[in-house]
């Protein structure tokens, strides 16, 4: 069977289509498999003792930040692990460590046992920063732009669908199941990976490897490289710097209602717009430069982020968050394009771990930065910041990128 299902889907198709195919269905569950539980953990974690306001609100910060803290530490051994064995092999290693790891929550009967648990989903991350440098590394240059556009719709869309998906599943079936549901795809996921994902690798032998220093030392920009790790973790920052308050400002906007049902649908609203916007950003970007499509979308996402402080309603917001998805589809796959277009193949594991640190880091720091601004400012508060957040990015953009913007050597399309 799944050799005919192999023949109907990979016909006369390249082979880096074909692992585009796989890999953003891997990366668009490996994004829900993140978010998933954003709405309810706090929920779930109530149900596991008996805790005060206070505690629950330090518990959740806690089993949420845990993840991405691990994830940000490990991702530079993983990534030099990717350079000698191949990508192909951390791709499944990460599937099956995170169906295991995500199927086990469902099971826990306290707290500690679940922060674990969240702590080792940690060490399984990296599906996504692999994924990229496996179709970074395949794909002809001159479409890099449009395919990792692509793929950033799967991890983007995933993330941000996963919130809604989480509640919906949860509503119906109960909180474990919604655990035992997730890590069963990702071992879905882990099976096509297996299958039909196939990797030209020539292993870097241990010995020849370079260290980390070498390798920025020899890179052309290697400002720019460290400038996009910079941007990336920034534009985490920004985008999850909400995450703790948005169900409460939309409580405030709604004065009653449905409330977990509405966060659910505006947290994943940017998601359906990234889902339409980024390939079509990507092709732009391989014909006019990716460096311009990344100043225009912080430019936007400015703009986007102020007007969220004065919505009178949810609809305000929810069309704000819709453009806020736009923005998104420019910056990220920007990023990863320039990333891939400035820095050499045979580090492209280790060059795409870094960033996948800074990322992790962004979504540790985003939270607690929107906690903190919404204690002392208020909700509306954490909006203007998060614009100013965007305006210290786009400066450092600009001053990364101007050393490539009067080079020839690179041309677009």
């Amino acid at each position: 069977m799944l050799k005919s299902v192999k023949r109907k889907i990979f016909r006369k198709r390249p082979p880096w289509l074909k692992n585009l195919i796989v890999l953003w269905f891997g990366t668009f569950m490996a994004g829900i498999a993140f978010s998933l539980v954003m709405p309810f953990m706090a929920l779930y974690i109530d149900t596991l003792g008996d805790y005060s306001a206070a505690q629950l609100n330090f518990w959740s910060g806690i089993t949420f930040s845990a993840t991405f803290l691990v994830t940000a530490i490990v991702s530079p051994f993983w990534g030099r692990l990717a350079d000698q064995k191949g990508r192909k092999l951390m791709l499944l290693r990460t599937s099956l460590g995170m169906a295991i790891v995500i199927g086990l929550m469902g099971l826990v009967t306290n707290v500690y046992q679940l922060i674990a648990l969240r702590l080792l989903q940690g060490i399984f991350s990296g599906y996504i920063s692999n994924a990229t440098a496996l179709i970074a590394t395949g794909t002809p240059r001159e479409k890099s732009g449009q395919v990792l556009g692509t793929l950033t719709t799967g991890q983007v869309s995933g993330t941000l669908l996963g919130p809604l998906i989480g509640g919906v599943i949860a509503s119906i079936v109960g909180y474990r199941y919604t655990f035992f549901i997730t890590g069963t795809i990702l071992f879905l996921v882990f099976i096509l990976s297996l299958v039909f994902v196939h990797e030209k690798f020539t292993p870097v032998k241990k010995d020849n490897m370079l260290p980390a220093k070498q390798i920025f030392k020899e890179l052309k920009y290697p400002h720019l490289i460290i400038g996009m790790f910079i941007t990336t973790m920034i534009i985490q920052a920004s985008n999850n710097s909400i995450s703790p308050i948005i169900s409460l400002y939309i409580r405030q906007l709604l004065g009653g209602g449905n409330v977990t049902l509405v966060s659910g649908i505006i947290a994943s609203i940017p998601g359906i717009a990234t889902l339409i916007a980024a390939p079509r950003f990507g092709r732009l970007g391989d014909r006019i430069g990716s460096e311009k499509i990344l100043g225009i979308g912080l430019i936007f996402a400015m703009l986007v982020y102020l007007p969220m402080a004065i919505v009178q309603n949810v609809w305000q917001l929810g069309f704000l968050r819709f453009l806020v998805g736009i923005s998104d589809a420019c910056l990220l796959p920007a990023v990863q394009s320039l990333i891939t277009k400035y820095s050499p193949h045979e580090a492209a594991g280790r060059i795409f771990s870094y960033n996948q640190s800074f990322q992790a880091s962004g979504n540790v720091i985003g939270p607690m930065l929107g906690s903190s601004v919404s204690s002392v400012f208020g909700y509306r508060g954490v909006f203007i910041s998060t614009s100013l957040l965007v305006f210290v990015n786009y400066l450092l953009v600009r001053r990364n990128t101007k050393e490539i913007g009067k080079d020839d050597s690179f041309h677009h399309g």
